[in-house]
């Protein structure tokens, strides 16, 4: 039987039966495995450069000297290390005396470190001609480098000399990209650094000082992961206090939200992808099923049974699945270069090499796809009655291949879950698609019951035979229009909707974010700042009130460090939060539960992750201690952040009414170009007390990852449209063979060429209208659940879809029909009919 299967199969083959089945699944392989290895190797890069903002691949902070037992274990694990020692004092330049060499001091962030750091990015200087150099090493012994803002504000120059405390260094170089600059209070202000070697010369860290102590690891995933839960049993058991352990998810929200938009971005490539491949391999399928029936009823005439039928077919499906499999999967792997060669100008590094992952997924994906979709029409090959040679009578589907379609579906939903990579995700895109399936059907086929009713709006020979071809095959109009529907539904995802989506995610962190944030300002000061940044033309710059508190009870309970057992929790409750208080929600900001007050009676508002945290809900009641001053107010909005904005946020916002006598300070964020970076300078000049932070570093390293992936999934929807056109192509050659004996069969009743020319673009035109609609719906309907549910977007539909939608829908449906059916009325008349 084996041997049996392989002639069939090079019979088939000659006669092109397996090419288009063969070319789906290449192309659909392909596509899945192009996605595969650059999201393996996209995901990797990204990974390693996000590690780039911690300078390591996890990062534990403690108020206290690090604990030699902690450097002990991770020397045995093989872990690299390196220390860094933060803490604020004051910058001092000059030599004391009245004139122009008088002494002149800044509050500085002092940061000492260790030979190896960083373990991950790269520190970089500012060179001669303004380029940025990578740093070589640390500062040497006598020297420190410094921020740009310690040369303004204590008009000093490289090579002159600075004080820190007891010792005197030399200014060896300024600091252009510090890759852990992290966004603590304490880095607010313009940093010196320093070798450790050299810290305890200055004689600035005493008992009592306020420190805080890093190490950096860095190693094996695995490695990471095992230290990570050995010190977090040891913290625990050992109940140490002012421990922190930092990582890419435990830390930085605004990078962790653009890195999770940014697998999730590439997931959904691979989610559309699985679709057209699916859809592609199906019609592929069913085609191949109904060019064999007359030959399924021969051999079973010739003696074979239903299970050497079978059989005979499946060995037959499984090689072509293993080579298709194979094939995809080097020319997926082929694709994955081309992407990387138009991305070379965004990828400033070389991505880490791909894993055998994907190509063992995209073989397991070319199976599946067979046995989900092309078991149904294998099965009903199997059914093919021995007097379908003399009677062309097809019988009704047995029950066992409408089971093996459900079966088809499960595959299909598995692969969705499987490809997305979030439960969310691909349950979401699955249900879509499934659900649209259905809908489509529907709604496909009440269009065809009541297209009738349009027979006679024209009074013209080849629109009445296009409404009756449209009525004589009811079930291979609806699956025709149904998988157009779905094909051309997934491109429109690719295109309108993908634009829109990008242009949500590119809004969210825009490229005139805040790059600067002024703290500290006084209640004095607030009028004369806010003057001074419009006259430099900084309008949207508003100052934002803000109030140290620290959460004191929960509902009446006290609340304090062992309230909680997560850590984030802890540290939460463990210090003062930046509280804020305004009459009008802020910008970027959504209420999620509840309503935002009305400043009649003291009312709290709690941002989203702050309320999940703490467990907090609406009705709770919180007291805070503000400078010995109690506040309770209740819980009565939940909001959530677009943290990626960079912009001001604030976890708890409390009515004005309820903080009028409390004290504050205020500040602010705005955009400044290049060509007034002075500004800050200025402000600090004129308001020594202010702290103006320069985020101009964070907000590039955002905005570079969104250009990359924005670019990746640009080119691969280039490889997906493939697949798109040959879903496009299957679904309206699926009927070829019929047209051609309709077509026959009309001819030889007096229809002229040119009218059923006429007719067949009448019909495809009609069939792509309505699938290029049911697309637009369609993929409206799941943009705006990905962007509402998944990317947290702001969303707004566009009419244009829907003109879009049709307009494709017609195009591609009339280029298909030109190039499945440009033979069908080549064929003469009688040679058809002698066929039939």
């Amino acid at each position: 039987m084996f041997f049996l299967s392989l002639r069939m199969t090079r019979r088939d083959w000659r006669a092109g039966e397996l090419r288009f089945l063969l070319i789906a699944l290449i192309v659909a392989v392909a596509a899945l495995s192009s996605v595969g290895f650059f999201v393996d190797r996209m995901r990797a890069g990204l990974t390693r450069d996000a590690h780039q903002l911690l300078g390591a691949d996890l990062l534990v902070g403690a108020d206290q000297p690090l604990d030699p037992a902690w450097l002990e274990q991770a020397r045995q694990r093989q872990l690299t290390m390196a220390q860094t020692v933060v803490f604020p004092s004051m910058a001092i330049a000059g030599e004391g005396d009245a004139g122009a060499n008088a002494a002149r001091s800044i509050l500085s962030s002092i940061k000492a470190v260790t030979s190896a750091y960083p373990l991950r990015g790269q520190l970089k200087l500012a060179g001669a001609d303004g380029a940025d150099l990578a740093a070589d090493g640390v500062p040497q012994a006598g020297t420190v480098w410094v921020d740009p803002n310690i040369l303004s504000a204590l008009q000093v120059r490289q090579g002159d000399p600075l004080k820190l405390g007891d010792k005197t260094f030399r200014i060896a170089g300024v600091i252009s990209v510090e890759p852990d600059r992290g966004s603590a209070f304490v880095n607010f202000a313009p940093r010196v650094m320093l070798s450790m070697d050299d810290l305890a010369a200055t004689g600035l860290v005493q008992f009592g000082s306020r420190v805080t102590y890093r190490l950096l690891l860095a190693g094996a995933p695995e490695q990471i992961k095992a230290y990570q839960q050995w010190l977090q049993k040891t913290i625990d058991g050992g109940n140490v206090k002012g421990v922190r352990i930092e990582s890419l998810e435990s830390g930085r929200p605004e990078m962790r939200a653009t890195l999770d938009r940014a697998e999730q971005f590439l997931s959904l490539v691979g989610l559309l992808s699985a679709l057209l491949a699916a859809v592609a391999v199906a019609m592929a399928a069913r085609r191949f099923m109904l060019r064999h029936l007359d030959a399924c009823a021969m051999l079973r005439c010739f003696g074979m049974t239903q299970n050497q039928v079978t059989l005979m077919y499946l060995q037959e499906f499984i090689v072509v699945g293993l080579a298709g499999s194979a094939l995809g999967v080097l020319l997926g792997f082929a694709a994955h270069f081309a992407l990387l060669e138009w991305l070379g100008r965004f990828m400033p590094t070389a991505l880490p090499a791909a894993s055998w992952w994907p190509a063992l997924q995209g073989v397991a994906v070319g199976l599946l796809l067979l046995v989900g979709f092309a078991l149904p029409p294998l099965l009903q090959l199997r059914n093919v009655p021995h007097n379908r040679v003399i009677r062309r009578e097809a019988s009704a589907p047995k029950a066992m291949s409408i089971a093996t379609y459900a079966l088809g579906m499960l595959v299909f939903a598995g692969l969705l879950l499987w490809q997305a990579g979030d439960i969310k995700l691909g349950a979401m895109t699955a249900a879509g698609f499934l659900g649209g399936f259905a809908l489509f059907a529907l709604i496909a086929w009440a269009c065809l019951r009541s297209v009738q009713s349009l027979r006679g709006l024209f009074n013209n020979q080849s629109w009445r035979f296009a409404i009756d071809g449209l009525q004589r095959r009811p079930g291979a109009t609806t699956m025709q229009i149904v998988a157009l529907g779905l094909g051309l539904m997934a491109l429109l995802l690719l295109t309108v909707i993908r634009g829109d989506l990008i242009g949500a995610w590119r809004q969210a962190t825009p490229a005139d974010a805040p790059n600067r944030f002024v703290i500290n300002i006084q209640p004095d000061q607030k009028d004369i700042v806010e003057q001074k940044l419009k006259q430099a033309g900084l309008q949207q710059a508003r100052l934002f009130p803000m109030i140290r508190g620290r959460l004191v009870q929960i509902n009446g309970k006290p609340v304090t460090n062992d309230t909680y057992q997560e850590d984030r929790a802890k540290r939460l409750v463990d210090r003062e939060f930046n509280l804020s208080t305004m009459r009008d929600l802020p910008a970027q900001n959504t209420i999620v539960g509840g309503k935002w007050y009305d400043d009649s009676r003291p009312e709290a508002s709690v941002e989203e992750g702050l309320a999940k945290t703490l467990k907090l809900s609406l009705g709770d009641r919180l007291q805070f201690d503000i400078a010995g001053q109690l506040v309770s107010v209740p819980v009565t909005s939940i909001r959530k952040l677009e943290w990626g904005s960079l912009r001001v946020n604030f976890f708890v916002i409390i009515n004005p009414a309820a903080m009028r006598e409390m004290p504050q300070t205020w500040i602010t964020a705005f955009h400044l170009p290049d060509a007034k970076a002075g500004l800050g300078n200025v402000l600090t000049r004129d308001f020594p007390n202010l702290t103006v932070v320069d985020i101009g570093s964070v907000l590039k390293q955002i905005q570079d990852i969104v250009d990359q992936v924005i670019s990746a999934v640009e080119f691969l929807f280039l490889f997906t449209l493939t697949a798109g056109v040959l879903v496009l192509y299957a679904a309206l050659v699926g009927t070829q063979d019929e047209r051609v004996r309709e077509a026959g069969l009309l001819r030889a009743l007096g229809a002229t060429r040119q009218e059923l020319a006429k007719a067949q673009r009448i019909e495809v035109m009609l069939i792509g209208s309505v699938a290029g609609l049911l697309a637009a719906s369609g993929a409206a309907g799941i943009g705006w659940a990905l962007a509402h549910y998944v990317f947290d977007f702001e969303w707004r539909f566009s009419p244009w879809l829907w003109l879009a939608g049709a307009g494709i829908g017609m195009a591609c449906a009339v280029f298909g029909g030109w190039a499945g059916l440009r033979n069908v009325l080549s064929r003469p008349p009688l040679q058809t009919l002698r066929e039939a």
